[in-house]
């Protein structure tokens, strides 16, 4: 564009007026994209043959202040709603004990993780478990005219905890931020899943198996939620599985969409969720809705019948959205004007990047080519005006 701005601009003053109106449009596009992207996401190795208590001592060795410095955020909160200082102090005395009933490798992960970073065990058991009940997101899986599949998501996390008033912004999205790492689970030298996660959170909330399938999990709201599953298991009802848990053990021993998906929709969970799936081949796409216990509902992609697309934020999908939280009308309009023919990476991000799928929640965007075997996040940020969810 600047080389026909300085070769073809002088030759007539309608084409100087063009390109002045191609240089601002260019611009205007380019700054509106830094002001909502504030950085790529780095890469770490974990091991998963070293023992589970030092896999992750190089991501916490590096990301310990941003993980001190969130917890610390979280401490404040806590002691807002109870000066005292009694709820620190009973996180501090009773998650220590609820550590050594979380299943292997977690369990020796999560005391691995505390003693690398100095942090209290039952404020890191705390960091790693609220995710079940505060998790609120954008899935989408897409299937391009040539029959490859793209898995793009929002991950929006912090909802009510904690408005800083000042800088519009959630206190604890924006401590989270810098803990985003992208990560490479390893075994004999060889990538076994990749994912997209927070330093300090050993569950898996966005994944790819290279070649195989991609998924991602969003909370879904409910009565039954995941207190009540949570109180279960601390009370001695551990027969469910943790979430996250979950999707982490499907992308490192599930070995196809079909088995994945299977596993997804048949294990008991302590908390009701959508779990997005995209495998490697076509009509390979899906929103498995569950509650704790059953497997309520699978919506497929189907091409023959117009849906090239499926596409999940935090309500069922033949309910109408929380009016005062529709992100899925103005992502589904997005899908349907980008059309099959055009999706690509880049316009999933583009759907992504728009308000209120993009919102003030928003803490990082991945993109998922498992035919490539790809994966890529970026750090977002929501330029005002923004919407708080």
């Amino acid at each position: 564009l600047r080389l026909v701005f300085d070769q073809r601009c002088c030759e007539s003053d309608v084409f100087f007026f063009i390109c002045v109106i191609m240089l601002q449009s260019f611009y205007s596009i380019f700054f509106l994209f830094l002001l909502r992207f504030r950085g790529a996401v780095g890469w770490y190795t974990v091991d998963l043959d070293s023992p589970p208590s030092k896999r992750w001592d190089a991501v916490i060795t590096e990301k310990k202040t941003h993980l001190v410095n969130m917890i610390q955020a979280i401490r404040d909160l806590a002691n807002a709603f109870v000066p005292s200082g009694k709820l620190i102090e009973l996180v501090d005395v009773t998650l220590p004990i609820m550590a050594d009933t979380l299943p292997s490798p977690f369990s020796e992960e999560i005391k691995g993780i505390a003693a690398v970073s100095g942090i209290p065990l039952g404020e890191v058991v705390l960091f790693n478990i609220f995710y079940e009940v505060f998790t609120v997101c954008t899935s989408i899986v897409a299937e391009d005219h040539k029959g490859n599949l793209i898995h793009g998501r929002n991950l929006d996390f912090g909802l009510f905890m904690g408005w800083d008033v000042k800088n519009k912004s959630w206190i604890i999205s924006e401590k989270l931020k810098p803990l985003v790492v992208n990560l490479d689970f390893r075994r004999n030298n060889q990538t076994v899943f990749k994912s997209t996660n927070f330093a300090g959170y050993v569950g898996m909330l966005t994944g790819i198996k290279p070649h195989t399938f991609t998924l991602t999990m969003n909370e879904r709201f409910s009565l039954d939620g995941g207190y009540i599953g949570i109180m279960e298991w601390v009370l001695g009802k551990r027969d469910g599985m943790w979430m996250s848990f979950l999707t982490r053990s499907v992308l490192e021993d599930a070995n196809s969409y079909e088995e994945a998906k299977t596993r997804l929709a048949q294990t008991k969970l302590l908390a009701p969720a959508y779990f997005i799936l995209g495998g490697n081949q076509t009509g390979q796409g899906c929103i498995i809705t569950r509650s704790r216990l059953l497997n309520i509902d699978l919506l497929e992609i189907d091409v023959k019948l117009g849906r090239w697309y499926v596409l999940e934020t935090n309500y069922d999908h033949w309910e109408e959205p929380l009016f005062l939280d529709d992100r899925r009308t103005p992502a589904m309009k997005c899908m349907n004007q980008t059309a099959q023919k055009n999706i690509s990476v880049n316009t999933m991000y583009d759907v992504l990047s728009t308000k209120p799928v993009l919102n003030k929640l928003t803490t990082y965007t991945t993109l998922m080519q498992v035919s490539e075997g790809k994966l890529e996040s970026y750090i977002r940020d929501c330029p005002n005006p923004c919407m708080p969810w």
